[in-house]
């Protein structure tokens, strides 16, 4: 895992501290941090709930902050697993996306879009 990939977990872990222990049980479970299990089981749906709900804000744009600050950074091995976890997992539901793209900045949204492309949607 690179620094820039356990800096992201920091950084989830403090947003959404609420997962923490789902976190470690799933490093005990699996023996090591698995990066698409835990975005994917863990952060993803508490973020789709968020978005869902739509009435925390202020966290979901400190959450889509962050994102638009990953989108941009220049670690390949970090961007590769936000746009097949976290993107594409925005994009399997319309509504869900719809609400995300609100709160997306200009590079998160750019990713967004080639990461439904790469999968055959459309938007």
């Amino acid at each position: 895992m690179s620094e820039k990939s356990e800096e992201f977990f920091r950084v989830m872990l403090d947003l959404l501290p609420s997962l923490k222990s789902e976190y470690r049980k799933s490093i005990e479970y699996n023996g090591e941090v698995l990066e698409t299990v835990i975005i994917e089981d863990i952060f993803m749906p508490e973020i789709i709930k968020l978005l869902s709900e739509d009435t925390n804000i202020k966290l979901i744009k400190h959450i889509f902050n962050y994102f638009e600050g990953i989108a941009n950074c220049e670690d390949d091995y970090l961007l590769n697993i936000f746009s097949i976890t976290v993107l594409e997992i925005l994009g399997n539901d319309k509504m869900i996306l719809g609400i995300a793209q609100k709160y997306m900045g200009p590079k998160t949204m750019q990713l967004q879009v080639k990461a439904d492309r790469d999968l055959g949607r459309t938007q």
